[in-house]
């Protein structure tokens, strides 16, 4: 089983090829796992700060499963309908103390407390307190099945927004009665953490486009959380230390990712009622659905393909992408994916297949039909805008709550964040070398450090913010030219301007628990998630008006006090030097209102809930049966 956990190359020529139509019954025999009871109670009461090798390491949980009674050691539930409903996989070899589920008899006094009836009751009413409501999901819709396809995801691999989409999503919609797999490439640059737990599901060889050649591909599997993980394995495709490299490496592996993706469902006889793919890198999953696997069980399922970034579309040359799909002539034509004279665009030609498109924004959604933010594809998405759908996103309160954090140096809530937040801020003070002083107002900045970021405005009004009351503190990586720009702007203003050129994960928790004001002067943004991200934090944002930044932040009245942030709207250095005049005036001098603000961002839901119902209600328009 060692051997088969680590296997990357292939071993076993005899396997079917995917375009032979691997039959649906296919299993791996001798890794068939073994049923452990799913357990994801969860306690009523004021939630606690978490320990840190829960969020680093989501291993399955080890809670007891949820019973009316307490169950004695030596006599296992019987198995009902809803307890198999509830069941997770893992494999027999898997021996591990700290990977074994905990007898239901050792659930502790108060677990027990909770749900058992006292014992000196002869013929008692059950004095039972009323059982959670998550204990017994009460669920208003059918259950779907949905396939996660993309190229990145939370705490595998992450490089943006994308990431956090891909696991919060997933996560909600399992609460909303639906059955989700998130199929990803096995990078190498996979913490080894991670690697070290995927179980090994099966292999087969598959054909690719016009290379005359077998591919190996392996499924590695990891659960979480009630969310199925499979991993498509190939070392040819994925050894680089991040997933995206340049186009002329990146363009051969996602359509063999693509492919394989589908293949891997129909080896697994998993076929989903909805194929959920996201952004260019998975764009040909419903272009080869539709044609080379449209006789095959996968070919039934529905598809919806996520816009987050049109920027970016995967473009390269007709012949390239030929060679590398296969795919038949008709996609290569105008209506699909032909661009300009000699092109193909991957991303179009999954507009053009898909069943229905949705963007992170329903502002977006707008923009993307206008030359100004349509990156020539404005047409194509206006001749499809029946089909085009524009959701919000949000973001998972389990990683991003003040009040559980254990990133922070301390913790808080609406309750008390005027009297705690200005402790994270000294924290952070004193972690990035800065002047320790609650009084000065401190600016964040979170970002790749790129064009799209407006980080050329930023550049060019530093030295009017920096005013002696105002520190900046910049986390993140991009371009050389803005690196080396921050780095000596760090040097010109000892103890008032931090660059940390890098992304921590933990150090940008810290930074929206200890900053003031978050700003994100974007020259376009289909969604963002850091302006939500600091509201939930205390932390106003200072932002432009464009795509998901002017669907979320309503700027601040100082007539009348609505609004939950500053703004600008032309992308123009004065204006946003402006915005941020403005915040600093109402943080020096109407310090009472900015606290109200701060409460009300606080009070804001922005979480996934809302959103999945949205994607759960948008899956079962496409699947009415």
């Amino acid at each position: 089983m060692a051997e088969k956990k680590a296997k990357t190359t292939k071993s076993k020529a005899a396997q079917p090829k995917a375009d032979q139509a691997v039959p649906m019954e296919a299993a791996v025999s001798s890794q068939e796992p073994t049923a452990v009871k799913k357990t994801t109670a969860k306690k009523a009461g004021t939630p606690k700060k978490k320990a840190p090798a829960k969020k680093d390491e989501p291993a399955v949980k080890k809670a007891a499963p949820k019973k009316k009674t307490p169950v004695k050691k030596s006599q296992p539930a019987p198995a009902t309908e809803e307890a198999k409903a509830e069941e997770i996989f893992l494999p027999q070899e898997v021996n591990s103390p700290e990977q074994q589920p905990l007898p239901a008899a050792e659930e502790s006094p108060a677990a027990v407390q909770e749900t058992a009836p006292a014992a000196e009751e002869i013929n008692p009413v059950p004095a039972v307190p009323e059982q959670p409501k998550e204990e017994i999901p009460m669920y208003d819709t059918p259950r779907r099945s949905v396939a996660f396809i993309g190229s990145e995801c939370h705490p595998f691999v992450k490089t943006g927004g994308l990431g956090d989409v891909m696991y919060a999503l997933p996560r909600e919609l399992v609460k909303q009665n639906c059955d989700v797999r998130v199929i990803l490439p096995r990078y190498a640059c996979i913490p080894q953490q991670y690697q070290d737990r995927m179980v090994y599901r099966g292999e087969f060889y598959m054909d690719l486009g016009f290379t005359g050649r077998s591919y190996y591909v392996g499924i590695m599997e990891y659960i979480w959380d009630g969310v199925v993980y499979d991993f498509i394995d190939n070392q040819e495709f994925f050894t680089e230390g991040r997933p995206y490299v340049n186009l002329v490496d990146d363009i051969p592996k996602y359509c063999f990712f693509s492919k394989a993706a589908l293949a891997a469902l129909n080896y697994m006889n998993w076929i989903p009622d909805i194929i959920h793919c996201h952004d260019w890198q998975a764009a040909l999953v419903p272009v080869f659905q539709k044609t080379l696997f449209k006789d095959s069980p996968v070919g039934r399922a529905k598809s919806v393909l996520t816009i987050h970034n049109l920027r970016f579309q995967g473009i390269y040359n007709i012949p390239t992408i030929r060679y590398w799909t296969g795919l038949p002539d008709e996609v290569f034509q105008m209506g699909a994916l032909k661009q300009g004279y000699e092109d193909a665009n991957m991303l179009k030609g999954g507009l053009a297949y898909a069943d229905r498109i949705t963007t992170v924004r329903g502002t977006y959604a707008w923009e993307l039909q206008t030359p100004e933010y349509g990156h020539k594809l404005e047409e194509h998405l206006q001749y499809h805008s029946y089909k085009l759908r524009g959701i919000v996103n949000g973001i998972d309160y389990d990683m991003w709550n003040p009040a559980t954090d254990f990133n922070l140096a301390v913790n808080y809530d609406i309750t008390n964040v005027l009297d705690r937040k200005w402790q994270n801020k000294m924290a952070l003070q004193s972690e990035l070398g800065l002047v320790q002083d609650g009084g000065k107002f401190v600016i964040g900045l979170i970002s790749r450090l790129t064009n799209q970021k407006g980080l050329d405005l930023v550049n060019a009004i530093v030295p009017q913010v920096m005013d002696g009351n105002t520190q900046v503190v910049v986390l993140g990586t991009g371009d050389k030219v803005y690196e080396d720009t921050f780095r000596y702007y760090e040097n010109a203003y000892k103890g008032m301007f931090s660059a940390c050129i890098q992304y921590d994960e933990g150090r940008a928790h810290r930074i929206y628990a200890g900053a003031d004001a978050l700003l994100v002067p974007s020259r376009f943004e289909p969604c963002g998630l850091t302006q939500l991200n600091a509201m939930h934090y205390g932390t106003l944002p200072i932002v432009r008006e464009t795509g998901g930044l002017k669907d979320t932040v309503e700027p601040y009245n100082t007539a009348n006090g609505a609004g939950n942030g500053f703004t600008f709207d032309r992308y123009d250095a004065g204006l946003l030097l402006d915005a941020i005049n403005r915040a600093k005036t109402e943080y020096f001098l109407n310090r009472y209102h900015w606290d109200e603000v701060v409460q009300r961002d606080m009070d804001k839901d922005v979480s996934w809930q809302n959103s999945a119902r949205q994607y759960k209600d948008l899956y079962l328009e496409l699947t009415q049966w």
